[in-house]
């Protein structure tokens, strides 16, 4: 069983989808310095760009972020806390606008022809805390009519 795992860790960490030179050469500038650690002495930091492989191939598979243990790319921790940090600091939102600046030089952006994707917008229909509620769900009431008739005799009474 060792070797399959092993097998499976390699395969993972090398799977043609890492981070290339000339994209971390744009990428690199934009994360902020490591923070210091308050008493000095601590593990070493997991280098920014695993950690920006691993949380790639999170948004790529769609895997959960302990998943990432197996792979051997970085630990799920510390993936997930540069994540978290680097969100923070607007990484990601620097990152998009940088790649999508490059990409309009390389191949040009139709800007009068975009669309804007719904997952970021609140649904229209969606309602909010202003909205009249209803007197109660449907299955709740039929539940409490059921009950009501069922009271109505005495246990052990023939019906």
């Amino acid at each position: 069983m060792g070797a399959v795992a092993e097998a499976r860790r390699q395969r993972a960490a090398d799977d043609g989808w890492r981070i290339p030179d000339d994209l971390w050469v744009l990428m690199e500038p934009l994360l902020p310095p490591a923070p210091s650690h308050r008493f000095g002495g601590h593990r070493p930091r997991v280098d920014n760009r695993r950690a920006m492989d691993a949380i790639f191939f999170v948004a790529r598979t769609g895997c959960q972020w302990n998943a990432l243990n197996v792979t051997g790319l970085c630990s799920s921790s510390a993936a997930h806390r540069r994540f978290q940090e680097w969100t923070a600091a607007g990484v990601f939102q620097r990152l998009w606008a940088a790649c999508l600046e490059q990409y309009d030089d390389v191949v040009g952006l139709d800007w009068l022809w975009q669309a804007m994707d719904g997952a970021i917008t609140k649904a229209p229909l969606g309602g909010g805390e202003n909205r009249p509620q209803s007197s109660g769900p449907w299955q709740a009431r039929r539940q409490a009519q059921s009950a009501r008739r069922w009271r109505r005799h005495p246990v052990g009474a023939v019906h």
